[in-house]
Formats: C-alpha cells, structure tokens, sequence
C-alpha cells in the first residue's frame, strides 16, 4: 500500500472514531472544550496508528536474528568463498541489513568471474550496496514527518482552543456587565480542556518521534559497518580469474626454446 494511500485513510478513520468518542464516549466535562476536542481525539488517533505502524515496520526490518551472529555468519561464508550461501543467508534474515548486504553479494557474483579487476569489482559492490542503502532510508523513516508534524498541529489546535475559551468567559463577562461564574467557568474550562488536549497528543508524538529517530540512526549505523566489513572481506579474496590463472601457472619448461640449442651453437 502506498503511503499516501494508507495516510489517507488513517486521516478519515481518525476523524470518524474522534466524532463518535467526542459524541458518545466522552464525559460531559470534556465535551465543554467544543468540536476541536473532535480534531485533539482524531490526531492523538492518528499519532497511536503511526506509533503502532512504526513498531510494526522497525521490527521487521530488524530481520529475524540479532545483528552480531548473523553478520558473523555472512562474513564466514563469505571468507569461505561460499557467496551464494551469503546470499541464501540474507534472504533468509530479511530486514534493512541483509537486504543491503545481499544486494553487495548478488553485484559480486554477477561480475566477479568475469571482471579481472578486483578495484572494479569492490566499487561496482559499494554502488550496489549504496543504491540499496537509499531504497532502504524511505521505508524506515516513512511517517515519522506526520509524527512531528501533528506534534506541532496538535500545539496549535490546544492554543486555537484555549484563545477561544478565553475570548468566549470574557465576552460573557462584557454582555452581562456583572461577572456571571457560569459563563466564565464554562470559558475557563474549554479553554484549559483543548490545552490539555493539544499537550498530551503533543507529548505522545515528540516522544514517538525521538524514539523512532534514535532507532533508526542506530540501524542504519549497524548496517554501514555490515556493509564495510563485507566490502573487506570480499576485497580481501582475490577474484575468480586469477584463480584460473593460477590453475595455468606458466612455469620454465612452458617457456619458449632456446631456438640455438645449447648442443648447436658454434663453438
């Protein structure tokens, strides 16, 4: 599903289940801080769905193993000479981190036996492995600009009501000539309501946001020093033609005859 698609929806679901809690669900106290408590519900919706789809998407591009022993296990394979089982490997890991490295191990074994050049060989892996790197980044931090942006709408929405709340008790207070305790509560209380609306659905996604970050900095940092660790490795082995070279090692009886002869020469 398209992010926009799923954005989309959550959007106009969040809004439909903010009308129906703000209607039916909703004490008497809080419904006093008006219809923007319906926009304060439906965005701390969508900041849970986020949150909720966030954890979801991170744990899977975590991959099925801990980082340490299935990198172990790639460069194992790969030291070994056994590239398709690195690959196997990371198809089987799944996650951000096997996607890139098998993406570095599929370029290598596509070009290895036919490229003598190991130089060539080790930047067309760190092409591949970069143009695997930037498809990855989109996915795990899809959402996270609706995290702070709401974060910011939802400051602005408790703000809007609070001002609100305070020009509705003052102009209360300005038609009665006399201070009328109702009205003025009545203004008083939306107001404070929305503000505390628009704080909590602030705070969540803040928090949301910074701890997806920080997850995020820290896969994508363990998945740079994957890469390099692969990128040695495979450097460290010398390429497929030479070792056909080496099976053809030109020794001194292959090498051309002394067309004089030792025997023939003119004394």
């Amino acid at each position: 599903m398209k992010n926009s698609v799923f954005f989309t929806i959550v959007l106009i679901a969040a809004f439909v289940a903010g009308w129906v809690i703000f209607e039916f669900f909703l004490p008497e106290f809080v419904k006093e801080g008006g219809y923007l408590v319906v926009l304060l519900v439906a965005l701390t919706l969508m900041v849970g769905t986020f949150v909720i789809e966030r954890i979801l998407s991170l744990r899977k591009a975590a991959g099925r193993r801990s980082y340490a022993p299935f990198l172990r296990d790639v460069l194992e394979r790969t030291r070994a000479g056994d590239i398709q089982g690195a690959i196997d490997l990371c198809d089987k890991q799944g996650g951000t981190m096997a996607g890139v490295l098998g993406s570095g191990l599929r370029r290598y074994q596509a070009i290895a036996d036919d490229t003598p050049d190991k130089r060539i060989v080790i930047e067309e892996v760190e092409h591949a492995i970069d143009e695997a790197t930037a498809l990855e980044a989109p996915s795990l931090e899809r959402n996270l600009v609706a995290l702070s942006t709401i974060a910011s709408i939802a400051t602005m929405v408790g703000l809007l009501g609070t001002v609100i709340g305070m020009i509705r008790a003052f102009a209360a207070l300005a038609a009665g000539g006399s201070v009328d305790a109702v009205q003025l509560s009545l203004g008083i209380s939306e107001a404070l309501i929305n503000t505390a609306g628009g704080l909590v659905a602030a705070i969540i996604a803040i928090v949301a946001y910074n701890y997806f970050t920080t997850k995020i900095d820290g896969l994508t940092h363990s998945t740079e020093e994957a890469a390099a660790a692969l990128v040695q490795s495979l450097g460290l082995r010398a390429p497929s033609l030479n070792k056909g070279a080496m099976r053809n090692p030109t020794t001194s009886s292959d090498a051309a005859p002394d067309l004089a002869g030792p025997s023939n020469a003119p004394r």
